[in-house]
């Protein structure tokens, strides 16, 4: 998807919204708006959407649900839609085609009204008696209080293995060790989510992203729900995807303000190995041996070459942020105190 095209998304220009509600104001009638992103293995949302509405109306806040969705799930989103004609707390947002997590959840933020988001899958993740704990957890101080599903010991094996997989992989990437970073119930301040840098597939690890950036995230371990404990085998191309993600991530978060570490490194590596090829076939050479033929000289070549290309792409990259450097912020002050919402 374009640039632009995800901007006219984003801006609402280009979404279908289900609103009876076009006469609320969009100030503080609302506390929580709740956006749900309908693009991965949905569950039958109207029971979703009772279960969890339950606990947050009970607890008095004024919430909103906004089912964010592309036109692949019409016979999903039917039943909410119906609701949503009578319910102006209830809203349906199509984008006109297919894009990914982070784009939904940009489109339903901009259409939301809400002081904080808390943003659930179109799946069962943790019980909803959970959920207003999370939110009390926000207001208490934090900018991101995420759901640590726990205790998982009745949960599916091949689940636990994957998540302790994911979690090997990303370690400490934001400066923290999260036990359940990929935990879609989320719940935020409306300012964090609009001044995190998040494109691409990167929601997925909005804890992480928004450690780095200086802002305070909280675990909250919550009963994992039933449903969830079933074991969850995706294609090959879904781990492929997934692996390029945490590639992505590591480098945005180790090697953005200094690229030339990176390819310095890898680059070294390469003409470092390129270059005791060469000087060994070169010895070779002096004692007489013919080299002309020999594979080793073109591996030495092309290693010592593509290690002088790797470097090169860090300097570059070293300039780039340079010229930048004034432009972006290098810190986030965090407020000594900050009294709840």
């Amino acid at each position: 998807m374009s640039h632009t095209m995800e901007s006219d998304l984003i801006a609402g220009t280009a979404v279908r919204t289900t609103d009876t509600s076009a006469t609320l104001a969009t100030g503080n009638d609302v506390d929580l708006s709740v956006i749900v992103p309908v693009i991965e293995r949905p569950e039958p949302l109207l029971p979703l959407y009772e279960e969890y509405a339950a606990p947050l109306r009970a607890a008095g806040y004024r919430v909103e649900f906004l089912f964010v969705s592309h036109p692949y799930f019409d016979h999903v989103l039917a039943p909410v839609r119906a609701l949503a004609a009578s319910d102006p707390t209830v809203r349906v947002i199509q984008t006109p085609t297919a894009v990914g997590e982070t784009t939904l959840l940009r489109v339903g933020q901009s259409e939301s009204r809400g002081r904080m988001i808390l943003t659930l899958p179109a799946y069962h993740q943790v019980d909803a008696a959970a959920i207003p704990t999370l939110v009390a957890r926000l207001q208490a101080g934090a900018d991101l209080v995420v759901a640590h599903r726990w205790p998982r010991r009745h949960d599916s094996l091949i689940n636990r293995l994957q998540n302790r997989a994911l979690h090997v992989m990303i370690g400490q990437l934001g400066g923290k060790r999260m036990h359940d970073a990929a935990c879609g119930v989320r719940v935020m301040r409306r300012e964090f989510l609009e001044e995190i840098p998040l494109y691409g597939d990167f929601a997925r690890f909005l804890p992480l992203l928004a450690l780095y950036n200086g802002y305070r995230v909280e675990e909250l371990a919550s009963t994992q729900h039933p449903l969830n404990r079933r074991a969850r085998v995706y294609g090959p191309g879904v781990y492929v995807r997934r692996l390029m993600d945490v590639l992505g991530l590591f480098f945005l978060l180790r090697f953005t303000d200094k690229p030339l570490r990176f390819f310095g490194l890898v680059g070294a590596s390469l003409s470092g190995v390129g270059a005791l090829l060469l000087v060994l076939l070169f010895f070779e050479r002096v004692t007489g041996s013919p080299i002309s033929q020999r594979p080793l000289l073109l591996l030495g070549v092309l290693f010592l070459t593509l290690g002088m290309q790797a470097i090169a792409l860090g300097l570059i990259g070293e300039i780039v942020v340079h010229f930048n450097a004034s432009r972006r912020p290098g810190y986030r002050l965090r407020p000594a105190d900050r009294e709840g919402d």
